[in-house]
């Protein structure tokens, strides 16, 4: 007979759910309304604010921890595309899987809010390389047109990300299409003039997380 759960493994189990849904709700309030205060996650997911204190002592605790499982799955996405053969593909699935994960919107809300800790930083390091890592691959191939630079991708997923219409499954579909037509413009065949200017510099793109 298969052994009974123990009621340690049960409250490891059920503590495990609480946070799962603490965070979807934290995502959600916070996505649509940053400066929310954490009565309302909690509210959201439904929990007392004292269970929810028990598991994030603060406000910047939670957001902490947003970003850091969001660029967790950036990484993942990232890891997974980097295992298809063909270079095209894995970009092109690279970029359809962090738009559905919707990852970004982290940063279109959230930047600035709070002072990042020192283990952010390390993450999105690994995920930028890893992003740069997909489109070096795509752009030796001849497949990704030869102007395009990694932090170019940052400013493509929060574009996309920024489309907010109607029902989550809406916008989703809008964001795919507008993503078709992206990928469309990222092919060889549509480099009909050298992008102007420069992309984003890292430090650009990092200064907007430190707090005015």
């Amino acid at each position: 007979m298969p052994a009974s759960t123990s009621p340690a493994s049960g409250r490891r189990a059920q503590a495990a759910r609480n946070d799962a849904t603490i965070l979807a709700a934290a995502r959600r309030v916070f996505v649509s309304q940053p400066d929310a205060p954490v009565a309302a996650v909690a509210r959201e997911a439904g929990v007392g604010i004292s269970a929810l204190y028990r598991r994030y002592p603060s406000k910047e605790d939670l957001l902490q921890t947003l970003c850091r499982e969001g660029l967790r799955e950036f990484i993942r996405i990232a890891q997974a595309a980097a295992g298809i053969v063909d270079p095209w593909d894995g970009f092109a699935t690279f970029l359809h899987g962090v738009i559905d994960a919707d990852v970004h919107s982290l940063t279109v809300h959230l930047a600035g809010t709070f002072a990042p800790a020192a283990d952010l930083a390390a993450l999105a390091d690994e995920a930028s390389a890893l992003g740069a890592g997909l489109l070096e691959a795509a752009v030796s191939a001849g497949a990704v047109r030869a102007d395009l630079r990694v932090n170019d991708l940052a400013m493509l997923f929060e574009q996309l990300s920024a489309i907010q219409l109607g029902t989550p499954g809406r916008t989703q579909d809008l964001r795919r299409r507008y993503l078709q037509l992206q990928l469309d413009a990222l092919r060889p065949a549509a480099a009909t003039v050298q992008l102007p200017g420069e992309p984003p510099s890292s430090a650009e793109l990092g200064e907007r997380w430190h707090p005015g």
